[in-house]
C-alpha cells in the first residue's frame, strides 16, 4: 500500500514534468536565439539572480529581492552601509546572496476560555548561492533558511493563541515556540531559458502552492486565512519534497509537487526516515495565468488541487480538495483579492473558506493597509459535526519607517469563534515588528 503512494506521487509528477516540459519545449522553439549555440546576447525569459515568478513573496530569492528592491520608507538611513555593500559584491562577484531579519509579535485577545495574550519573536538567516549558470536563464542554486522561533519568558507564543481562545484557526501562525529549525535547504535549477524551473531538498510547500502577493505573515496579513490554502487545505511542516513549475506560455503556467507529511523541521535528520519509511505525503497541482511575469500573483488566477495520505500516528484521515484565487491590481494603489477553498476530510483546520479583501499602498514597498474578510466552516472530520461557521475581518497598517525598519499595528475581530460557545464574538489587537538586515 505504502509502495502505491510512492508510485502515485511518481506518476503524478512524471506527467506533470511531461506536460510542462512539452510546452516550455514548444516557447524554445519558437526562441530559438536561446538554444545553446546562441550568442551571447541572448534574450533569455529569466536571468541569473532574479527572483523566481512563480513562487510567493517569502521563497528566499524573493525575499531576498523585494528587501533589497522594493522597499520605499518613510526615512532615509545609511544603517550598516559598509556590511550592504559587502552583501551586493558578494552577490555580484560572487553569486552569494544572504539576508535575515527579526521579527516579534504581541496579541491581545478581549475573550477567552484560556490564555489571551501572547508574545514572542522569530529571528531567520537565509540566502542563495548560485553554483551555475549559462547566462541565459538556466542556473542552479542552493537554496538555505535557519530560523529560530520563541515565546518571550512565560509568555505564550502568538502561533498558540488561536486554539486558546476558542478559534478554528491562527491568529498569526509562523510565531510559534519550536526554537531552531531548518525551514530550507534545497537545490533549485531552471532550465529551459528559466521557463521551467526545479526545487528538491527540505522545502516549504507555502513558498509555491496557492501564493499571492499579500499571503506572507512577515508583511502582510496576520490571520492564516488570508494566507497559503486559507486555512482549508493541510499544509505540511517544511521538510523533504520536491516541486516542477513551469510556463506554458507568456501567462500560462503550472506547477506539480508532493511533499512529506510527517516533517519535523526542528529534527531535519528524522526527515529522511519518515520520507522513505512512513511514505505519507502532501500532493499539489496547480494551474494558473499571470497577466505578466514581472507582476506574477499581482494579476493572478489559479486553481490549485491537493490530496493527503492518511496519517497513521496523528490519526488523520485521508483527503483531498481545492483552492482558487483571484487578485489583481484595480488602479496604482489599489489591489483587491478573492479566494476560496473546499477541503474533504484531510486533517485541515476549514472543510469551506472564502476570502475578499483589498489592499491600499500610496507607493510600491512603502505604507501598506489591508482589509480582509473571511467565512469559514469548520472541518468536520477534524472538529467534529456541529460547529458553527466562523467570521473573521482584519484590518493592518504596514508602516516602512526605514528600509530595514517596518512596524504593523493589527485588528481581528471573530464572530462566532467555534470552540468558545460562550462568546459571540472577540477582538484580537496585534503589533507586529520586523527589522531586515
Amino acid at each position: 500500500m505504502k509502495n502505491q503512494h510512492i508510485k502515485k506521487c511518481y506518476v503524478a509528477m512524471m506527467a506533470s514534468a511531461m506536460l510542462i516540459a512539452t510546452s516550455t519545449q514548444l516557447m524554445a522553439e519558437d526562441n530559438p536565439d536561446c538554444e545553446s549555440s546562441a550568442s551571447e546576447n541572448c534574450e533569455s525569459s529569466v536571468s541569473s539572480g532574479q527572483p523566481l515568478t512563480l513562487a510567493g513573496p517569502e521563497q528566499v530569492e524573493n525575499r531576498l529581492h523585494i528587501d533589497s528592491n522594493q522597499v520605499t520608507p518613510l526615512f532615509t538611513s545609511d544603517f550598516a552601509g559598509t556590511y550592504f555593500g559587502w552583501k551586493k559584491r558578494q552577490a555580484e562577484e560572487n553569486g552569494f546572496s544572504i539576508g535575515g531579519d527579526y521579527s516579534m509579535a504581541y496579541l491581545n485577545a478581549s475573550e477567552s476560555p484560556g490564555k489571551d495574550e501572547a508574545f514572542g519573536g522569530m529571528y531567520r538567516m537565509f540566502g542563495s548561492w548560485e553554483l551555475t549558470g549559462d547566462g541565459k536563464g538556466d542556473s542552479g542554486a542552493l537554496i538555505f533558511k535557519a530560523e529560530h522561533r520563541h515565546a518571550y519568558g512565560s509568555n505564550l507564543a502568538p502561533g498558540n493563541l488561536g486554539f486558546e481562545t476558542g478559534y478554528v484557526g491562527l491568529h498569526l501562525p509562523p510565531f510559534s515556540d519550536q526554537g531552531t529549525r531548518l525551514t530550507n535547504f534545497y537545490w533549485r535549477q531552471r532550465m529551459k531559458g528559466g521557463n521551467l524551473v526545479f526545487v528538491g531538498g527540505f522545502v516549504d510547500v507555502t513558498d509555491y502552492a496557492d501564493v499571492y502577493m499579500l499571503a506572507s505573515p512577515w508583511t502582510g496579513f496576520f490571520n492564516f486565512s488570508f494566507s497559503t490554502g486559507s486555512a482549508s487545505m493541510p499544509v505540511p511542516n517544511e521538510g523533504l519534497g520536491m516541486a516542477l513549475g513551469g510556463y506554458m506560455n507568456d501567462n500560462l503556467y503550472l506547477i506539480g509537487g508532493f511533499a512529506d507529511l510527517n516533517s519535523d523541521p526542528t529534527d531535519p535528520l528524522e526527515g529522511f526516515n519518515t520520507f522513505f519509511n512512513d511514505h505519507e505525503f502532501f500532493k499539489h497541482i496547480e494551474i494558473g495565468w499571470n497577466s505578466t511575469r514581472e507582476t506574477a500573483f499581482l494579476n493572478n488566477v489559479h486553481l490549485a488541487l491537493w490530496h493527503v495520505d492518511e496519517m497513521e500516528v496523528a490519526g488523520n484521515p485521508d483527503g483531498w480538495g481545492w483552492n482558487a484565487s483571484w487578485s489583481r491590481a484595480l488602479s496604482e494603489q489599489w489591489t483587491g483579492f478573492v479566494r476560496g477553498g473546499y477541503a474533504k476530510d484531510g486533517g485541515s483546520l476549514l472543510e469551506k473558506t472564502v476570502s475578499a479583501g483589498l489592499a491600499w499602498q500610496t507607493v510600491p514597498g512603502g505604507n501598506q493597509l489591508g482589509l480582509a474578510y473571511n467565512w469559514g466552516e469548520p472541518n468536520e472530520s477534524s472538529w467534529g459535526p456541529g460547529l458553527p461557521s466562523q467570521k473573521t475581518l482584519e484590518v493592518f497598517y504596514r508602516i516602512q519607517l526605514f528600509k530595514e525598519i517596518a512596524i504593523t499595528p493589527d485588528v481581528q475581530y471573530i464572530k462566532d469563534p467555534a470552540l468558545n460557545p460562550d462568546a459571540s464574538s472577540m477582538w484580537v489587537y496585534g503589533l507586529r515588528a520586523r527589522l531586515a538586515f
